[in-house]
């Protein structure tokens, strides 16, 4: 593979991902893989920390390996080889001298892909075997090599390498370099902790005894009622920002009782010359003779210590404190603000200064902790990351919406990690679905930082990121890739040449980190610094994994709800009505509005009934989900065929209930919970008579409109919700004038948290006062003006303007069951059908008239009653007293009857029953399209 790269083959799929990376930097850079020399640095230091804590460590190995073909070293962070240790001592001499000799340099930019230089290039743990190294000289061995890290700042001080040939390689080495890096890292934290007891030491020795010759030794983390556990934390925090500024300075800290505590840092130097900030606290308000709770602790303990101290100590007494504090800090300075000098002045027990106390207020001294400024930096940017942690943890994920998310993820990181960050999604990641191509199918979708005004690609856009760009290589790779410093980026500066040179006058380093969840591909999130001139690190890099890690999590979380809602929604509108029927008892209009944040069962629909009527029914079923959408679907197939059975509104919400009982009852395992508590209102609209019948079951009354636009809740009787059982139904009858409308809703118009539902039935009022409105006016004045700006719940709204069919459109004739006069309702209903220019139906009328009133008079009782529709369709009805059902039946050929019903089947487009209080009606229809 190396020979056919070096030819200039394609490669990408043969090798290793961080060996190619690593081979396409060797050749940017000019390097030879025939190049046999390496820089030599003489002054190379010998007696450096990495040295020191490594000498124990190698002696270690050395002893370990004994007699083996291994080759140990330990670089430094330049990659100069700074030790060396072999498991034979001929090795020493047999080997060359660049790998038997400190001094050599074996970073990447000189010796190309070696194990050292790729470690300090990955900063992580890598193995390179023979023919991956890109010199030649390295061909016939391996190597594994892991950077060690100071444990306070995280930095890579130097790297630990193991060379040896290609056969001896096992996976135990792994293992070893791990545990002695570890070793190496341990005891640079020694020599950390060994000079702040230095200076904890330097700071007891210089200050034994007080100016009047008291003690310094009573502990302020033991004057429980003074400062309680949540002062201390306060102090030390405060303290620990104290000592990362490296200077003279002084604070006034407020308390939560309202007390003010006052740090002073102080420098000092051990004897050793090692540099420190003591922090001590001057607490006033207490008597001399208070007591305090607790035994205080002497010097002579304190000296014991055998680390950097958590402690404070303290002295009470009525002499002033004296202290070299800054100028016009007490008398002016803000409180919590820093004031920098050097003029001394006198601490009295409220805060203040002066110069001519005879006898100011007693006050506390003491000590709050000590340290090197740097090891202070480090544990303050410590405890700020793991804040932002904490913080994170509450403020990435508040919602369900993919955008949304990614923004959450850089108001979070900017501007405590980053000044600006950039999220990159793919398109199909925003829909809720998995990307098959998620490099080349990425769009922006967040760019947020200290200002707005800097050229990144904007949202919605497709970002241009080339080949080796630090988002591609780490979405291919799956790890997060550093660029501490973008000038010397290659992989970034290869992209868009002006694009990049115009960011670079604005960001100066990078993190990439891929946004990858349960093993998907979900985009990549780009954190730039700009107004901190320090490049990022390794802590900032594992903070930026960290909070992208979360993000990753609730992006994939807000995914798979975006993808399961638009399931859910698709079946809600496809179980909805797709087209209005055609019908002329009503002008509809209709919404479907879902929930913010899941979806329903709110449902509706439109039912042509015979004799020109026309059913409305809105629904709403308990819960949200796949499963409360599938439960509308089938309470609203069930409802129109209860409706399409000619029921009343009691008798199908009677129905209606009984099937959501039986369907509770048949599911025995709970998985269709919710469908108990179902609500309904069904009304059957009237044309004929402009009369209204409505019942409801659980379910919001309607709002009437009247022509002249007065608004009215009728007061319905409230039925139980379905599913409860054994509870009836009762229904009104409601007469309404031509150009009334209805409307009907569900309760996620009108419930909302956040108002009364009498304050919002007034808003539906208001809205609706409008009687010249068409229903589709209304219908969007009612969303504009009266639904919730974030529905909890969704909104089913049906809005209904009633006609009245012309009375001179219908025609009745009022018989006694007497057969002689069925020819005289036929000739009679002859001429209607001429007067309506119908003759050509005449004769099909005329046969299905005979029919249906022979039938009446022969099965029924009287009175009867006759009457024709001239509507969409000729519609005619014979009415009797008798609930006796009609049956079409096949007819025997000796039979001498059962062939009406047949024969009106065969001749009317659709025929029917629908019973009433007093008897029932049949109908049939006739289709005037072929006439």
């Amino acid at each position: 593979m190396r020979e056919r790269f070096l030819q200039g083959e394609p490669v990408e799929g043969g090798v290793r991902a961080s060996i190619f990376d690593s081979w396409q930097r060797s050749r940017s850079l000019g390097l030879s893989p025939d190049q046999s020399d390496l820089p030599y640095r003489e002054d190379f230091d010998r007696d450096g920390r990495i040295v020191r804590a490594a000498v124990p460590v190698l002696d270690r190995l050395q002893s370990t390996f004994s007699g083996s073909d291994i080759n140990i070293s330990v670089a430094d962070a330049s990659g100069t080889v700074l030790l060396r240790r072999f498991g034979k001592k001929s090795l020493a001499r047999s080997l060359p001298a660049i790998q038997a000799v400190p001094g050599f340099v074996f970073a990447e930019q000189f010796a190309g892909t070696n194990g050292i230089g790729l470690a300090l290039a990955e900063r992580q743990l890598i193995r390179v075997y023979g023919a991956e190294h890109f010199a030649e000289r390295g061909q016939g061995n391996a190597c594994v090599a892991l950077p060690v890290r100071d444990p306070l700042s995280g930095r890579i001080e130097g790297v630990l390498c193991f060379g040896y040939p290609r056969s001896a390689e096992t996976p135990a080495l792994g293992t070893v370099i791990r545990k002695a890096a570890q070793a190496m890292e341990r005891r640079l934290l020694g020599q950390s902790s060994a000079r702040e007891r230095a200076l904890l030491r330097a700071y007891l020795a210089a200050g034994a005894e007080t100016a009047v010759g008291l003690p310094r030794g009573i502990a302020v983390d033991e004057l429980a009622l003074e400062l309680r556990s949540r002062d201390r934390a306060i102090l030390m925090e405060k303290a620990a920002e104290l000592i990362s500024r490296a200077q003279r300075a002084a604070v006034d800290v407020p308390l939560p009782d309202g007390r003010r505590v006052t740090l002073v840092s102080r420098p000092m130097t051990t004897a050793s010359g090692v540099e420190g900030i003591a922090i001590e606290a001057v607490v006033p308000g207490l008597s001399p003779g208070e007591p305090l709770g607790a035994v205080p602790r002497r010097v002579d303990e304190l000296r014991g210590v055998s680390a950097a101290p958590a402690v404070v100590s303290a002295v009470s007494g009525p002499a002033r404190l004296s202290f070299s504090l800054p100028s016009g800090h007490l008398s002016g300075a803000a409180p919590g603000q820093v004031a920098a000098g050097g003029q001394g002045v006198h601490v009295d027990g409220a805060g203040g200064t002066t110069d001519e106390h005879p006898e100011p207020p007693p006050s506390v001294r003491g000590l709050v902790l000590v340290g090197e400024p740097q090891v202070g930096t480090y544990a303050l940017a410590a405890r700020r990351r793991l804040e932002l942690l904490s913080e994170a943890s509450t403020r990435i994920g508040t919602g369900l919406d993919v955008r949304r998310t990614a923004e959450e993820l850089a108001e979070t990181a900017v501007p405590r990690l980053a000044d600006f960050v950039t999220v990159d999604l793919p398109e199909a990641v925003l829909r809720g679905e998995e990307s098959a191509d998620p490099l080349g199918d990425l769009r922006r979708a967040v760019v947020h930082g200290m200002r707005a005004d800097l050229p990144f690609t904007p949202v919605g856009k497709r970002p241009d990121f080339g080949p080796t760009a630090p988002q591609l290589r780490c979405l291919t790779s799956g790890q997060a890739v550093l660029e501490p410093d973008l000038k010397t980026a290659a992989g970034w500066l290869a992209q868009d040449p002006e694009h990049t040179e115009q960011l670079l006058t604005h960001v100066h380093s990078l993190i990439a980190v891929p946004l990858l969840a349960r093993g998907v591909v979900l985009g990549v999130a780009s954190f730039y610094r700009a107004q901190d001139p320090a490049p990022f690190g390794d802590d900032d890099r594992s903070l930026a994994q960290e909070l992208a890690a979360r993000a990753a999590l609730s992006i994939d979380n807000a995914r798979r709800y975006t993808h399961e809602r638009a399931m859910v929604l698709a079946l809600q509108r496809r179980l909805l009505p797709h087209g209005l029927p055609d019908q002329d008892a009503v002008e509809v209009a209709h919404r479907y509005l879902p929930a913010e944040n899941d979806v329903g069962g709110d449902w509706y629909d439109v039912i042509p009934l015979s004799g020109a009527r026309v059913g409305l029914i809105v629904g709403d079923v308990v819960g949200h989900g796949m499963l409360s959408a599938a439960t509308m679907g089938r309470l609203r197939t069930a409802a129109r065929s209860f409706a399409e059975l000619d029921f009343p509104p009691d008798e199908v919400l009677i129905h209606l209930d009984n099937l959501v009982g039986r369907l509770d009852r048949e599911d025995p395992d709970g998985e269709g919970a919710g469908i108990i508590g179902a609500t309904c209102l069904y009304v059957i609209y009237d044309p004929t008579a402009q009369r209204c019948v409505m019942a409801r079951a659980g379910h919001p009354p309607p709002a009437l409109v009247r022509p002249d636009g007065t608004v009215s809740y009728p007061d319905l009787p409230t039925g139980p919700p379905l599913g409860l059982g054994g509870l009836p139904f009762d229904a009104a009858e409601i007469d309404l004038p031509e150009g009334s409308q209805l409307v009907l809703y569900t309760d996620g118009l009108i419930e909302d948290r956040h108002r009364d539902v009498d304050v919002v039935l007034e808003d539906l009022r208001g809205a609706l006062a409008h009687a010249e409105r068409t229903p589709e006016e209304t219908c969007q004045a009612i969303l504009d003006t009266v639904a919730p700006a974030h529905p909890y719940d969704d909104i089913a709204l049906l809005v209904a303007r009633t006609h009245a069919l012309d009375p001179g459109r219908i025609a009745t004739w009022d018989l006694p069951a007497d057969p002689a006069l069925v020819g005289d309702v036929r000739a009679s209903a002859v001429r209607r059908l001429a007067d309506w220019g119908l003759d050509e139906a005449a004769f099909t009328a005329e046969l299905i008239l005979s029919e249906l009133v022979t039938n009446a008079i022969r099965h029924g009782a009287g009175p009867i009653r006759v009457r024709l529709l001239h509507h969409r369709t000729l519609i005619c009805e014979v009415s009797d007293t008798s609930n006796t059902a009609p049956h079409l039946r096949r007819a025997a050929s000796t039979d001498e009857g059962g062939r009406g019903l047949f024969l009106v089947a065969q001749l009317a487009q659709t025929w029917g029953a629908r019973y009433l209080p007093e008897g029932k009606v049949i109908w049939a229809e006739c289709g005037l399209d072929d006439i």
